[in-house]
């Protein structure tokens, strides 16, 4: 399968489409995460890991953010994004993922963030740019990533030497037969194909539709751009806001 040419420098336009997808991610995610602090604080009853209702929103959340990262990534190869503002970019994301790390252990010691979504990208960030050139490929490479966890989980099943990927040195893998115990986890498999997919679908986009990434947006998802835009700072700084809000609202009323 010939590979695309390697992309020429281009103006480093924004799409407004794609960052109000991911604006809508963004509010999606921040209601999510409002829900869960009044269940933990005790406002709201919910069972977040056995009610179907919050773990599918959960994993919708995740995959629409993943996708986004695909397409973005489609963009960035499209006009020829250097690797020094790749890299600019990637320690932004790596840096958050520590500080979620951080943070989170000091507020579940047990269940600290060792690898959720920030994490997750922060490696399917390299592994999406330096597979960019397999073009039509990414639509094979994301199905067989859904395949290795499939597999991995049968291996589990008939072969009790496979506990040695539940360790946390290869945990982040996702090829586990037991999740981890901790408050975010988003593995490389099978999460990768849903970046892999995002980015075919970006290709795509872009050599076939290019207006429907384009194409001018209308004037009330306005602020979902705007959000998208800010994605990396919002996740940041949104649940110690809510969190405040809540800590506050249970200081004055209980």
């Amino acid at each position: 399968m010939p590979l695309p040419p390697a992309p020429v420098a281009l103006p480093q336009a924004r799409f407004d489409r794609l960052d109000a997808l991911r604006g809508l991610a963004i509010v999606w995610m921040t209601v999510f995460h409002f829900c869960f602090d009044l269940s933990y604080y005790g406002w709201l009853k919910a069972d977040f890991l056995g009610d179907p209702f919050w773990w599918v929103q959960r994993g919708a959340i995740v995959s629409l953010f993943l996708f986004c990262a695909g397409v973005g990534q489609a963009v960035a190869w499209h006009q020829g994004q250097s690797w020094p503002r790749f890299w600019r970019r990637w320690a932004q994301v790596a840096g958050c993922a520590v500080l979620v790390t951080a943070g989170s252990a000091l507020m579940f010691p047990r269940t600290y963030i060792f690898f959720g979504v920030l994490h997750g990208i922060a490696v399917m960030l390299v592994v999406a740019r330096l597979t960019a050139g397999w073009g039509r490929g990414l639509w094979l490479a994301g199905a067989a990533a859904f395949a290795i966890k499939f597999i991995a989980d049968q291996v589990h099943l008939v072969w009790p030497g496979a506990q040695f990927l539940d360790e946390k040195a290869f945990s982040w893998l996702g090829l586990v037969g037991r999740l981890p115990v901790t408050e975010d986890y988003v593995p490389v498999f099978p999460w990768l194909g849903v970046v892999w997919w995002g980015m075919a679908t970006g290709q795509w986009l872009l050599a076939h539709r290019p207006s429907w990434l384009e194409g001018v947006l209308p004037a009330q998802a306005a602020p979902l751009a705007w959000l998208g835009r800010w994605s990396l700072s919002w996740y940041m700084l949104h649940q110690p806001v809510l969190i405040g809000l809540v800590l506050a609202a249970t200081a004055v009323l209980r």
